[in-house]
């Protein structure tokens, strides 16, 4: 299975800036993925499947970042200033940021102009399916998350246009055929094994037969 990092951009349509009570920072609030909307990642689709997460979220020790840049913490979940949790939907994300001028700059002001509008996770995958249909593209769904790394507001979807995404994910799909092949292989194989079994069977009984006539005569 794929262990290196990936990263996936959503539109932030379901994230917005909640305002608090007077004196505290404004929280932002939504949904990081959702569940079973399939998105297309250049030459296949990929869709997340619910219950992904739930077994990250009990080891991860998830951030919550500016554009992947841990110099920009936004929130932590062992600080308890990041809440993720699964809910029907998917991936639902409560960060506390820090009430700093410069995270209200250069964060939560451009995200309140729209100006930010995107959301990227990094994670690891412990269990995907393929699904191929003849002249479609392939569906990638991810069953099981193993590592959630961080969760990004960020300024550009960076992973449609890097050649290491590209060839990461390609990575994925040849290991995905080597273990369709290898599969294949073993069954045929196997078969050939049963079949071998069967007419050494067959032999042997036709020879019983043989000796059970020329007995008799």
């Amino acid at each position: 299975m794929n262990k290196k990092p990936e990263q996936r951009i959503f539109n932030l349509s379901e994230i917005k800036i909640e305002q608090r009570e007077e004196g505290k920072p404004p929280a932002i609030i939504g949904h990081a993925a959702v569940f079973n909307e399939q998105t297309e990642i250049w030459w296949f689709k990929e869709e997340i499947m619910p219950g992904a997460f739930k077994n990250a979220l009990k080891k991860s020790d998830t951030r919550a970042l500016f554009n992947h840049d841990p110099n920009w913490i936004l929130g932590r979940n062992k600080a308890g200033t990041l809440k993720l949790k699964e809910d029907d939907n998917g991936l639902a994300v409560e960060i506390m940021p820090p009430e700093t001028q410069l995270v209200k700059d250069m964060v939560l002001t451009p995200m309140e102009r729209g100006d930010l509008s995107q959301m990227s996770f990094a994670f690891t995958v412990k269990e995907e399916q393929w699904t191929e249909k003849k002249d479609e593209m392939p569906i990638r769904s991810i069953v099981e998350v193993d590592e959630l790394f961080d969760v990004s507001v960020v300024t550009y979807p960076a992973y449609p246009t890097t050649d290491a995404k590209l060839r990461s994910a390609k990575e994925v799909y040849d290991e995905h055929l080597k273990e369709v092949a290898k599969r294949e292989s073993d069954t045929k194989e196997e078969q050939e094994k049963q079949d071998a079994i069967k007419r050494k069977q067959i032999e042997k009984d036709l020879q019983l037969k043989d000796l059970q006539i020329k007995v008799k005569q």
